[in-house]
């Protein structure tokens, strides 16, 4: 199987290799995806997490906690693939902790990698299949946990396609902890044997601990200038399409509501360049965060709009705003993360295509925790609506706490179940 998969790998690479160069991005942590590690590696079964990309490391921090807690004489390895999931693994990582890149999918570098690292226990945040990294996992006899685990749309309907090569690969993790029952329902469709699966829920509900954030709200407010009386629209991980209705409903706003500011973050910061040029063409100014830093006059006087351009900051300016659109959703990317500025109190606003949170959307609209805006027209007379009612934008809030409240533990009946599991006792 082992052959079958390299080709498949190959054929992937050889499709994707000149997007990823086109788009540029290589890094200086690829080498550790051709299985290059450090030479003096002395882990003694490590507990391995892999966390793909930012929203995924950034889940795994009450898990990182409890695991050090349940085994704290144990290293702990912790792999992503995109350099923003990187980050934020290594602000988990102590004295003694590898932080890598994942491998490369094909049998030898994965086969390098496992053995030079010999871990004790492979964790995977969410669901993710490289099938010769989980086949050599098993063949080693390292038991394999699927935490946060969830099945998109789009997953489903491409594993259904090659279901007679995707369930064995999925039957060899020894454990899958899932968010929600329509997860655990689409993995027994796939084959999963239903002893492998339990439902635990979302670990995003259980990062609630937002105090630092809260307590930045003014220190934000004035790094970017904002006078009391200014009201600041965060629109955060926006992708393409989605900047343009964003400044035509602000620029629509400003004769009403002078005092409105706009805050984009592009879900990719190197997009920075293309969305100054769009702001330019609607006869707006921008001035990019990172220009703040050495800029000794305060930016309000630009009165420009604000470009977050920098990595790993979007908490913060979402604290400092009073209302949030949460990006990837008014075109079909499937949304982005709403925890995040609800957890800070603030009236969440999204698009139409929430797709990859359909089971958490749900319930933040069924108890008026956030608002649904399906058109530029909704937007504008939502972020309007809010504007001009006080009373409206803390109900969200408040209906918002009582939603993560509820739903929040799953990562302790994780760790509980990884206990349970008995193939990984810290040794």
């Amino acid at each position: 199987m082992f052959v079958l998969y390299d080709l498949i790998f190959l054929i992937f690479t050889l499709i994707y290799l000149p997007i990823y160069l086109f788009k540029g991005k290589f890094h200086h942590g690829f080498l550790s995806r051709l299985g290059i590690l450090p030479k003096d590696l002395h882990l003694d079964r490590p507990v391995w997490i892999h966390a793909v990309s930012l929203g995924e490391a950034i889940s795994i921090r009450g898990l990182v906690e409890e695991l050090r807690k349940a085994y704290p004489y144990k290293k702990f390895v912790f792999s992503t693939v995109t350099p923003t999931g990187n980050k934020i693994a290594r602000e988990l990582a102590r004295s003694g902790d590898l932080v890598t890149y994942l491998p490369l999918d094909f049998s030898f570098t994965v086969r390098n990698v496992i053995n030079r690292i010999n871990p004790g226990l492979f964790i995977i945040a969410e669901t993710e299949i490289w099938p010769n990294l989980i086949t050599y996992l098993h063949m080693r006899d390292i038991p394999i946990v699927t935490v946060n685990g969830r099945i998109s749309d789009t997953s489903f309907k491409g594993y259904s396609a090659i279901k007679f090569l995707i369930s064995p690969i999925l039957n060899k993790v020894k454990l899958f902890c899932l968010q929600s029952e329509s997860d655990a329902a689409r993995l027994r469709r796939l084959g999963v044997s239903n002893d492998k699966i339990k439902v635990t829920g979302n670990m995003k509900f259980d990062k609630s601990d937002d105090a630092d954030f809260r307590n930045d709200y003014t220190d934000y407010r004035l790094k970017l200038g904002l006078d009391p009386l200014d009201k600041l629209l965060a629109a955060g991980s926006t992708h393409p399409g989605e900047e343009e209705i964003i400044l035509t409903v602000y620029k629509s706003l400003l004769n009403e509501f002078s005092h409105l500011r706009l805050l984009i973050a592009p879900r990719h910061p190197e997009r920075t360049s293309a969305i100054l040029l769009l702001i330019e063409r609607f006869g707006l100014q921008a001035v990019k965060i990172s220009d703040l830093n050495s800029q000794t006059r305060k930016p309000a006087n630009l009165r420009g709009i604000f470009i977050l351009d920098t990595v790993g900051d979007l908490m913060h300016f979402y604290s400092a705003a009073d209302i949030v659109f949460v990006g990837g959703s008014l075109i079909k990317r499937g949304g982005h993360n709403i925890l995040e500025p609800a957890s800070l109190g603030k009236p969440v606003i999204f698009g139409p295509h929430m797709f990859n949170f359909r089971d958490m959307v749900k319930m933040f609209l069924d108890d008026n925790a956030a608002i649904m805006a399906r058109t530029q027209e909704e937007l504008a007379s939502s972020v309007q609506a809010l504007l001009g009612n006080y009373s409206k934008a803390g109900e969200l809030a408040k209906n918002a706490h009582q939603v993560i409240s509820r739903n929040q533990g799953a990562t302790l009946r994780n760790i509980e179940a990884i206990k349970l599991m008995g193939e990984f006792n810290g040794n």
